[in-house]
């Protein structure tokens, strides 16, 4: 009976508490994030454009969207820097998000450390569209945290700002 308390009291110490663990219903749905995305990339296409694209236009250069050209690289690099750049440094919100009202949060962590953001808004996110064309962030439909496969490693989810405010009974 001794061993059982003790293997019990070891599995409790082992489980991490999570910090930001919220009820499903805070949690945004597919299709927020859907939309909010899309504004995103539209920024992103204006960024893209206003700079590189506009370079390559004065120059005569043909613009490729593939990913093995000077062009596709440098798009790539500016679509990262604008996901992980806005997320850290913004409270986890991009503009989409900040439309949409809703934002990244860590269930592991009181703030998104860099760590984190590079883990979701770098990697993840590279693997997530370059390699299975966006498929990893259709399991965010069916998750009870709405989770796409990007947040599951690096420990987030994307919580509905309102929703957060009203449960800390802020006014702001």
């Amino acid at each position: 009976m001794e061993e059982l308390v003790e293997f019990n009291e070891l599995i409790q110490e082992e489980v991490p508490q999570k910090i930001n663990d919220f009820p499903n219903y805070f949690y945004a749905g597919f299709w927020t994030r859907l939309l909010a995305f899309w504004v995103d990339l539209i920024c992103i296409s204006i960024v893209t454009g206003g700079t590189i694209g506009l370079v390559y236009k004065i120059q005569g250069f043909e613009t490729s969207h593939s990913l093995i050209t000077i062009y596709g690289i440098t798009s790539l690099i500016i679509y990262l820097a604008y996901f992980t750049l806005l997320t850290k440094l913004n409270d986890g919100q991009t503009l989409g998000k900040m439309i949409f009202g809703i934002k990244v949060v860590s269930l592991e962590e009181e703030t998104l450390s860099w760590q984190t953001v590079l883990i979701r808004e770098g990697v993840c996110r590279f693997i997530l569209q370059t390699f299975i064309l966006g498929l990893g962030y259709l399991v965010a439909a069916f998750t009870p945290r709405k989770q796409h496969v990007g947040d599951y490693f690096s420990g987030t989810s994307v919580v509905i700002i309102n929703m957060v405010k009203a449960s800390n009974n802020e006014t702001k």
